[in-house]
């Protein structure tokens, strides 16, 4: 064998290689492609029982105004299931509110109007209060009521 033949075969090796990778390469390709067609991907819906209630994502706290134990913490897991995002719980600073209050926040007060139609509350008892400081869109204030709500 000469060296010319020689180089010719390693030549060939590695082109033939190379089109192997790629023929393999692009029965992978194809075969995702195909698979993508049949079974195409399955939209999540985050809440079956009333998809109004949400449209963007709401972020609000939930303060006790009652002083009865762990309430607030109770209320957040069934405003989370409504699809809320409930993201601070605590105590309100009194705890003798007679009806529960939702507080429009960043002035939206569509948003606290979905709180409020969501749990059960009259818009009487929607407030409006705008503040830089405040990061949330809906601060809720549960009263002595909160035994009446859709909660």
């Amino acid at each position: 064998m000469t060296q010319d033949s020689r180089k010719d075969q390693t030549n060939n090796l590695i082109l033939n290689s190379v089109i192997g990778f790629l023929s393999v390469l692009l029965l992978l390709l194809l075969f995702a492609l195909g698979t993508r067609i049949l079974y195409p991907r399955i939209v999540n819906e985050r809440v079956v029982e009333d998809p109004a209630l949400i449209s963007n994502v709401i972020q609000m706290e939930v303060l006790n105004g009652v002083g009865v134990s762990g309430l607030a913490n109770q209320f957040t897991g069934t405003l989370r299931q409504f699809g809320f995002d409930v993201v601070e719980t605590g105590n309100f600073d009194h705890f003798d509110v007679p009806n529960t209050l939702v507080i429009s926040r960043n002035g939206q007060v569509e948003n606290a109007e979905r709180v409020a139609h969501a749990i059960g509350i009259d818009e009487r008892f929607i407030l409006r209060e705008e503040s830089p400081e405040y990061y949330l869109d809906v601060t809720l204030i549960i009263g002595n009521d909160f035994e009446n709500l859709n909660l």
